[in-house]
């Protein structure tokens, strides 16, 4: 082997090991919900959840494999925003969002079924296994094994084993046909998927989590930048291909169950309720077992590279007592329970993701305009300054004078206004870097 190759066996590993870091919590838990709430519009629903889903996080681990790391790449804005975006991003990665909502998923799927009405509606178990949850976790994270590399290795592919027989299972007898869809679905099915596909957060974590496979595919011999990215780009499309074949599964389970089921309030109770109706007890059983420890091993993996990274930018804190901090911040917020914990994370993610959208595409395109900082910038804060209104429209703060003062914009009203001043102050940034080229150019003549 030469530092420009790797074997089939060796792609497929590091595509296989891309989809374990990928698949979490929040990829079994939005698309049932997105097929319940689409309904009949299902179809269209997942095409733009697909992009925003899979297709972002495959650019951006290729966006990382030419760039090195995230803050490297948002450096190129300014260092101080490189600081503070990668800071922002593995916050929300981690005990923000991510972290907490492994608890709440595990919770939701692999322990309320099996609780009385009186008990579930009741604080006191969310909080009990919370509380274990992470203080395994965080033993986990301080003491790192074979143990959680064991139990991601067995337990993934058990999880996939189950989640397929109960694809299959739906597929051949389904629990019902879908029904009318609800809210945005119903005028605008495509766009509120390419808007819920932010909440699996995989573009986040494939910033933060891309260092690891260029880690990985360096640790085989490779050596050339270009063979790297070639090595992420076949990795990123394995990694993509399971994901989506997942995606669509998982909708069309969603989309069908209500009749079975009926209406709930997330995709977690969904996927729970369709694995009962179909198997029985046993059913919600091995799928509430599986999803457990599988997002016991994703809550290792992100506690242990959140304190890995902040003790590395802050190093007076040590490593363990930065697994101890995340783990009871991650415990205390997960106990907002799984449907608060979604709600409260639209409105961040609705702001966030323009941001990494944006300068995930402009790196890719770095070499166009010679990285200057201008076009970053000239993009990047109409990018910010529309997705700030959308994250509040979508909290439910509606400010009239902000909103009829951008209702021109195309695509506003479906959320993606920014799209458009994106590309416009990329084009202004990039003329205003060949202007001010000339004059420096024109100037140094002149003296």
């Amino acid at each position: 082997m030469n530092n420009n190759t790797l074997s089939t066996k060796h792609i497929l590993s590091i595509g296989l090991m891309l989809f374990a870091l990928f698949f979490g919590a929040g990829n079994m838990i939005f698309p049932p919900f997105l097929g319940q709430e689409a309904g009949s519009e299902v179809w269209i629903a997942i095409i733009g959840f697909l992009i925003t889903g899979v297709g972002l996080p495959l650019v951006a681990i290729i966006a990382i494999a030419k760039a090195g790391n995230v803050q490297t790449m948002a450096n190129r804005v300014h260092p101080v925003y490189g600081i503070i975006f990668t800071v922002v991003m593995y916050l929300v990665i981690g005990p923000l969002f991510a972290i907490p909502r492994t608890a709440t998923v595990s919770f939701e799927i692999g322990v309320i079924p099996f609780l009385s009405e009186t008990a579930s509606s009741t604080p006191w178990p969310l909080l009990a296994f919370s509380i274990a949850f992470f203080v395994i976790s965080a033993w986990l994270a301080m003491n790192p094994t074979k143990l959680v590399d064991m139990i991601g290795n067995i337990l993934t592919p058990i999880l996939l084993i189950v989640l397929a027989v109960i694809v299959i299972k739906a597929f051949i007898t389904p629990m019902g046909t879908p029904q009318a869809p609800v809210g945005p679905y119903a005028d605008g099915a495509f766009f509120k998927g390419f808007i819920e596909g932010y909440l699996t957060m995989d573009t986040i974590a494939a910033l933060v989590f891309g260092i690891i496979i260029i880690g990985s595919i360096k640790g085989l011999g490779v050596t050339s930048k270009k063979a790297i990215t070639k090595m992420c780009v076949y990795a990123g499309l394995i990694a993509a291909a399971a994901l989506a074949i997942i995606y669509v599964s998982l909708a069309y389970i969603g989309s069908t169950a209500p009749e079975a089921i009926g209406a709930q309030a997330n995709g977690g109770a969904i996927l729970s309720g369709a694995a009962q109706f179909l198997f029985g007890s046993a059913g919600a059983y091995i799928l509430g077992f599986a999803i457990i420890f599988a997002c016991l091993t994703t809550a290792v993996g992100l506690i242990s590279s959140c304190a890995s990274y902040f003790h590395e930018i802050m190093p007076k804190v040590s490593y363990k007592n930065y697994v101890i901090i995340f783990s009871l911040f991650s415990a205390g917020i997960a106990n907002i329970g799984l449907t608060q914990l979604i709600n409260f994370s639209i409105p961040v993610l609705t702001f966030i993701y323009p941001l990494a959208i944006v300068l995930i595409v402009l790196s890719l395109m770095d070499n166009l305009f010679k990285g200057s900082s201008l076009v970053y910038i000239c993009a990047l804060i109409p990018t910010g300054l529309i997705s700030i209104v959308d994250g509040l429209n979508t909290a439910g703060i509606k400010i009239a004078a902000l909103n009829n003062s951008l209702s021109f914009l195309p695509l506003f009203a479906q959320g993606i206004g920014w799209l458009v001043p994106a590309i416009v102050g990329a084009i202004i940034g990039y003329i205003l870097t060949i202007t001010l080229g000339s004059n420096k150019e024109l100037a140094s003549d002149q003296n």
